[in-house]
C-alpha cells in the first residue's frame, strides 16, 4: 500500500494566500518543501482522499489520472476538505470518455448533502440530467465499514467541527492498514472502544498535525498531541515498532516552516509530508 501527499496545509495553505506574517514570509523566501497546498491524498493511485480546490493541480503537478479515479473519501465537508462543484466538470459535455466509469463519493450526511446539490445544479443546467452515471454520492456513517474497489475502509468519530459529522478513515487491504487521521483533535472515546474491539495492526498512521509545535487537542493537533495518540496505540497494542507516523496537515499559525520544524518532528519519530511525498508500507 502507498499513500501520496498531494497537499498538506490546512485551509488557508502555506504560504496563506493573503498573509504576511513572518512564517508565511520566510516560508515564499525558501520555497521547496516549505511551499503547501491544501490537504489531499491518494492511495495507490486508486483511493483519493478530500476534493479541495487545489485538486486540478495536484493532477498536474503529480500526474495524477483524475478521470480514472473512481472512489473518493471525504473526511468532512469544510471547504478544504470539499469543493463539490469541482465534480460540475465531470457532467455531460465537459468530460469526454467517461461514459459508464462514473466518480463515487463517500462521506458523512453533510457532504454528502453537498454533492447532491452540486449533481442537481448541474442537471439544472439542462433539460436532461447531464450528471447522470458521472458522480454517485455515498452516505456514509461512522463505525459502519464498507468496500470500494478491494479495500476495507471504516469511518471513525473524529474531533472536529461536530456540525460535520467528522470522519477518520481505517483503509485495509492484502494485510496493511492505514489511518488517515485528518481533519481531528484528541480520538473520542468512542473511537478508541471501536479501535480496541476491532483490533488491526496499523503500518501507518497520518496524524492531524494542523499546530505542529504549539500545545493544541481540540478540533486539531500538534506534534506533543500526536504523541499522546502514538502513546496509547502502543499501549493497546494497535501499533509496533514498524509502524510509520506521519505529521501531516499544517497551518502557518503552528509559528514554524517546514524546515524548522523536521528536528521536533524527528525527536519524536514523526516524517513530516511535503507535497508530493510518497510512503510505502
Amino acid at each position: 500500500m502507498k499513500i501520496r501527499y498531494l497537499g498538506t496545509a490546512a485551509c488557508e495553505g502555506v504560504p496563506a494566500a493573503f498573509c504576511k506574517c513572518e512564517v508565511c514570509e520566510r516560508s515564499r523566501k525558501a520555497g521547496g518543501r516549505n511551499i503547501r497546498t491544501r490537504s489531499q491524498a491518494v492511495i495507490d493511485d486508486t483511493l483519493l482522499l478530500d476534493l479541495n480546490a487545489d485538486t486540478y493541480i495536484h493532477s498536474l503537478f503529480y500526474g495524477l489520472d483524475l478521470p480514472s479515479i473512481h472512489t473518493c473519501l471525504i473526511t468532512h465537508d469544510h471547504e478544504d476538505h470539499l469543493y463539490q462543484d469541482e465534480l460540475l466538470n465531470r457532467q455531460e459535455g465537459f468530460a469526454h470518455g467517461i461514459d459508464g466509469q462514473p466518480l463515487s463519493i463517500y462521506g458523512t450526511y453533510p457532504a454528502y448533502a453537498k454533492v447532491v446539490a452540486a449533481i442537481d445544479k448541474g442537471t439544472g443546467y439542462a433539460d436532461h440530467n447531464v450528471m447522470e452515471n458521472r458522480v454517485v454520492p455515498v452516505r456514509v456513517k461512522a463505525f459502519e465499514p464498507f468496500e470500494a474497489e478491494g479495500y476495507r475502509i471504516t469511518p471513525l468519530a473524529a474531533q472536529h467541527d461536530v456540525r460535520c459529522e467528522p470522519v477518520i478513515y481505517l483503509i485495509e487491504k492484502d494485510g496493511k492498514a492505514l489511518l488517515y487521521a485528518h481533519d481531528t483533535g484528541l480520538f473520542p472515546e468512542e473511537t478508541w472502544e471501536y479501535l480496541i474491539s476491532h483490533p488491526v495492526k496499523l503500518n501507518l498512521v497520518s496524524f492531524d498535525s494542523t499546530h505542529s509545535i504549539q500545545a493544541n487537542s481540540s478540533g486539531h493537533m500538534g506534534f506533543a498531541a500526536n504523541a499522546q495518540i502514538r502513546d496509547r496505540l502502543m499501549k493497546e497494542g494497535l501499533v509496533d515498532e514498524n509502524t510509520v507516523y506521519v505529521a501531516n496537515h499544517f497551518t502557518h499559525n503552528g509559528g514554524v516552516t517546514y524546515d524548522e520544524m523536521l528536528p521536533v518532528a524527528e525527536k519524536y519519530g514523526f516524517l513530516v509530508s511535503y507535497d508530493g511525498m510518497e510512503v510505502e508500507i
